[in-house]
C-alpha cells in the first residue's frame, strides 16, 4: 500500500473556507483513499491547530481518513533544515517556509508521496520526492 503524506493547504482546502481548490483536492483523498495510506506529521497538525474550535473536533473531523500520525523523523528535521538554509541563501523569504521543508523533508526521508498543491518548492528542493498535486494528477 502506497503511503502518502498530506500536506495542510489539501485539509484546509476540504475542511477550510470554500477555494477553488477545493473539488480537486476532495476528489483526489476519496481517490486515493482505497489504495494509500495517509500520513499525519505533527508540523501539519500545528498548521491546522485554527481550522476548527477545539482539537478534539479537529481529531474527529480528520477520523474518517484513518491517518497514521508518524513523528518527524530527526534526519529529516536536519534535511529539512539544511534545505531551508540553502533557500535562505538564494534570496528566500521567511513567512512560513520551515513547515514546508520539515513536511518535504519527512516525506522524501520515510519514503513516502506528498499530497500538496504547493509544487514548486517541494519539487525545487526535494527533486527527488513523488508529488501528488493539481500539475502532476489534474
Amino acid at each position: 500500500m502506497t503511503s502518502v503524506l498530506i500536506d495542510t493547504n489539501i485539509f484546509i482546502d476540504v475542511f477550510g473556507p470554500e477555494t477553488p481548490f477545493r473539488t480537486w483536492s476532495s476528489r483526489t483523498i476519496v481517490s486515493l483513499r482505497s489504495r494509500a495510506q495517509f500520513v499525519m506529521t505533527p508540523v501539519v497538525w500545528s498548521e491546522l491547530a485554527g481550522l476548527l474550535p477545539s482539537e478534539d473536533e479537529l481529531a474527529l473531523v480528520l477520523s474518517r481518513l484513518n491517518l497514521q500520525r508518524e513523528a518527524l523523523p530527526f534526519s529529516a528535521a536536519y534535511r529539512a533544515g539544511l534545505v531551508h538554509q540553502r533557500y535562505r541563501r538564494a534570496g528566500g523569504q521567511r513567512e512560513r517556509t520551515l513547515p514546508d521543508f520539515l513536511i518535504g523533508a519527512h516525506a522524501e526521508t520515510r519514503g513516502h508521496h506528498l499530497l500538496t498543491r504547493d509544487t514548486a518548492r517541494y519539487r525545487s528542493y526535494f527533486p527527488s520526492l513523488d508529488i501528488i498535486s493539481p500539475e502532476t494528477h489534474p
